[in-house]
């Protein structure tokens, strides 16, 4: 199974005279357990390229295969569940609901994706123990650090065996300390359960986990040099 494959696919943002291409004629296939930055400055697409890359967003040409699935093939209902049970997404900040402890925020997006409670709260124990953060499984976000907060999502966008994991600028609130700690969770996490991840990042700190580089420039993806 390819986890995310991407096949000429351009987006433009607004209309009219305000049109912009936004991503031009993008192809990009991910495998299971590769860990890819795409790089490049606020403005430059990563966002609109993971959103497209979800089915969050509908791209205007070309095809979006996820877990071996064309997106634009299927109605929006069919779309949503795969995107439910096949993709993970992880954001600059790690929008926890308050009113949960950490456990349930995870458990929480395991019964979306289909499991059952007793099958998604085994997984987030699992999760939580190889994040070390087992003795805080019932704290509530606000109990949290940053970068805490930000390895619960990671455990959150994990714990349903996606095939492809989408982060935007996961690190990008975080210190130093913090961002490389959530960087390696996600990097050692993904790998294990092989899971592809798509990292769209200006933070080179990251650098020394990806199994590949990127950079986007102009709307479309090169090699990073």
């Amino acid at each position: 199974m390819i986890p995310l494959s991407l096949e000429g696919v351009a987006k433009r943002r607004g209309s009219g005279r305000r049109s912009v291409q936004v991503l031009h004629d993008v192809t990009l296939q991910l495998s299971p357990g590769e860990f890819v930055l795409v790089e490049g400055p606020s403005g430059s697409g990563k966002t609109t390229l993971l959103g497209v890359a979800g089915g969050v967003l509908t791209a205007d040409a070309g095809r979006v295969l996820v877990a071996d699935q064309s997106l634009s093939a299927l109605p929006r209902s069919q779309q949503r569940r795969i995107r439910a049970c096949h993709v993970g997404l992880v954001f600059q900040r790690a929008n926890l609901l308050s009113g949960l402890t950490a456990r349930d925020n995870i458990v929480l997006m395991g019964t979306i994706a289909g499991m059952t409670e007793h099958d998604a709260g085994r997984e987030a124990d699992r999760l939580l123990a190889s994040l070390d953060m087992s003795e805080l499984a019932g704290r509530r976000p606000n109990e949290l650090s940053g970068g805490e907060e930000q390895r619960v999502a990671v455990a959150r966008a994990l714990v349903h065996h996606p095939a492809v994991v989408l982060a935007d600028e996961p690190t990008g609130s975080l210190d130093a300390a913090a961002g490389h700690a959530v960087a390696e969770s996600l990097a050692a996490l993904a790998r294990e359960r092989q899971s592809a991840v798509l990292v769209g990042t200006h933070d080179a700190r990251l650098a020394q986990f990806a199994t590949r580089r990127l950079q986007i420039v102009d709307g479309r993806i090169e090699p990073w040099h």
